[in-house]
């Protein structure tokens, strides 16, 4: 099936035209080396036109940088000391005009800039130093031990301590060439020790309104798998959470002052929720692979996966769905499009194609010259369906979706139909559906020990009822291993004479029946018998045998009841089978 595809930028083929998205910018040596989580669209002067926000990289150890775009100039630029792990802009006061601050995350730190210049900066809470390995170092500075018997105790400590990590110290130490080591020693064993985390991710969170322009909490992960939930306003802890693993992304929903919800990914390849008032994580789901992208699309969760693919789950855990893509994931973004009502997942590919994806259903493929590497989708100047787009290369690419355009629920691979997969317009719960729902929860012990106790009974009348069967031999088929026999019977005629036939037949293997007889019992005064006994000869087995015997019905009211046949061996007065007829209303005679 076909899906729409995008040009290149600079590619003015006749398939632009009809291209669902229009080509505004794209500069190739713009410099930009940049994730998704370290982009942003924000209107950062109250002026109604959102600049784009990118935590610059840089060559990975210097020259990092926080630059503001105004369209597709540079606005400002500030430096920034260590490596970003994150941008937000949230909105931390009641001023006005409304114009939001911008947080950056970067290392053990996070930067607070109001109108572009820095506010201030937030220090994680410091870690508590091991025991063991502040003594070394206070040894180290009294001269009890030499650097060499203080490296070999460090890298024992190391190994042995899975559960906290040593301080950047140490690990700088252990790190260093022997001849290196004595001066390292000499410079920081005089200094106090220090152990601090590092931010690994970032999320807004809002405090007591979902207004666009509300008071936001921020919300971050830490390589020592702590949640924090920081005060915009005072920059304190509100709460601190634990996770089993090191958290790598965060989709952050709800509000803190009534219920929030916080989806995690680890980076052990589970995925965790979080809710107000919890201490610890429950595990929801464990992934094949390690995760490389979430977002959080109305109640699920759609991950992406080193092993290319594409995984939704509720958040309860349930897999919906699971998309395989022809490449490696290079980025993730969420396309939210609320003039439209429009949501779906921007998926970036090592093939520099950009998937969208509604539900599991690819409804547009964008290409680029490059592998995407951060993406955001929102308003940026005064157009609201822009995509911002930064390549490997350093490259910005910047497209808007056309007003015309339309997204059809389209699978690019075989399938069942599209109508199969609609959700069924469930009714609205009623009152009594509710009240019943609320019986049930309170009385729900009650009700299954009732239904327990009523199960078991039924279960012994069940037993009781086939071990009379057995011991009456009311069934029509033998249980006696001795005398394999089956027995049925039919009745034809409408009456008042009616015909009955007996079939017999011997299951055995090799062994005939020999000296058995049929009786009947029934009420004399409704019905008469042709034959109230009948002799059976031997029965070969496998074979069917068919007795026949007249039934006349003595009454003309309408009366019937049942006529058993009884199997019975000679000169034995418990019957082998038995078989019970329900006779016909008999119609009644015509007199012509």
């Amino acid at each position: 099936m076909s899906v729409a595809t995008d040009t290149k930028p600079g590619d003015t083929s006749s398939d632009e035209v009809d291209s669902k998205w229009l080509n505004a910018h794209y500069d190739p040596v713009a410099s930009l080396y940049t994730f998704t989580t370290c982009m942003a669209l924000s209107d950062l002067n109250g002026d109604g036109e959102n600049k784009l926000i990118i935590a610059d990289l840089g060559t990975g150890s210097y020259d990092m940088k926080l630059k503001v775009y105004k369209g597709t100039s540079l606005m400002s630029e500030n430096a920034i000391i260590d490596l970003p792990t994150g941008v937000s802009t949230f909105f931390m006061d009641t001023n006005e005009p409304r114009t939001p601050a911008i947080a950056v995350a970067s290392g053990p730190y996070i930067y607070v800039y109001k109108n572009l210049r820095p506010y201030f900066k937030f220090t994680l809470p410091p870690l508590e130093v091991n025991e063991v390995e502040e003594q070394l170092w206070n040894q180290t500075r009294e001269d009890k031990i030499d650097v060499r018997v203080l490296r070999e105790m460090l890298d024992s400590l190391r190994r042995e301590n899975t559960d906290s990590s040593l301080t950047v110290r140490s690990l700088r130490f252990l790190m260093l060439d022997p001849d290196q080591m004595e001066a390292f020693a000499d410079l920081h064993k005089h200094s106090p020790m220090k152990k601090q985390t590092v931010i690994t991710c970032m999320d807004t969170l809002k405090k007591s309104m979902s207004d666009d322009d509300a008071i936001s909490c921020l919300v971050i992960g830490t390589e020592s798998k702590d949640i924090y939930i920081l005060d915009p306003e005072a920059f304190t802890v509100l709460a601190k959470m634990t996770l089993p693993s090191v958290p790598v992304f965060l989709s952050v929903s709800g509000l803190y002052d009534v219920e929030f919800r916080i989806v995690v990914s680890g980076r052990n390849g589970h995925i965790y929720t979080l809710k107000r008032g919890s201490k610890t994580a429950k595990s929801c789901v464990e992934l094949g692979s390690q995760p490389v992208g979430l977002q959080r699309v109305g109640k699920n969760i759609v991950v992406g996966c080193m092993d290319q693919t594409l995984q939704c789950f509720t958040t309860k855990g349930k897999r919906l769905w699971t998309v395989y893509l022809p490449s490696g994931i290079t980025s993730m973004g969420l396309m939210d499009h609320k003039q439209r009502g429009f949501k779906a997942v921007l998926v970036g590919l090592n093939s520099c194609e950009v998937h969208v994806y509604r539900d599991k259903y690819l409804v547009n493929v964008i290409k680029s010259q490059d592998a995407v590497t951060g993406m955001q989708f929102g308003r940026f100047g005064r157009e609201d369906g822009a995509l911002v787009m930064t390549t490997k290369g350093g490259g910005l690419i910047v497209k808007i979706l056309r007003r015309n355009a339309v997204f059809e629920e389209r699978d690019s691979s075989g399938g069942p139909p599209v109508a199969q997969n609609q959700k069924l317009n469930v009714p609205k719960k009623t009152k009594l559906f509710v009240d019943q729902t609320m019986r049930e929860r309170e009385n729900g012990t009650t009700m299954h020990r009732t239904f327990q106790h009523d199960l078991y009974r039924m279960r012994l009348n069940t037993a009781r009822a086939f071990v009379t069967a057995l011991d009456n031999s009311l069934n029509p088929i033998s249980m006696n291993p001795t005398e394999p026999l089956k027995l049925s019977a039919q009745i034809q005629g409408i009456g008042p004479t009616f015909k009955l036939t007996v079939s017999l037949q011997n299951t055995s293997m090799n062994t005939p029946s020999l000296s058995l007889i049929i009786s009947f019992q029934y009420d004399d005064k409704l019905y008469a018998l042709q034959k109230n006994l009948i002799h059976v000869p031997m029965l070969i087995p496998g074979l069917n045998y068919n007795f026949e015997t007249l039934v006349e019905c003595l009454n003309d009211k309408g009366i019937s009841d049942t006529i058993k046949v009884f199997v019975l061996r000679q000169h034995r007065a418990v019957p082998i089978i038995t078989a019970v007829i329900n006779m016909p209303v008999s119609e009644s005679v015509i007199v012509v």
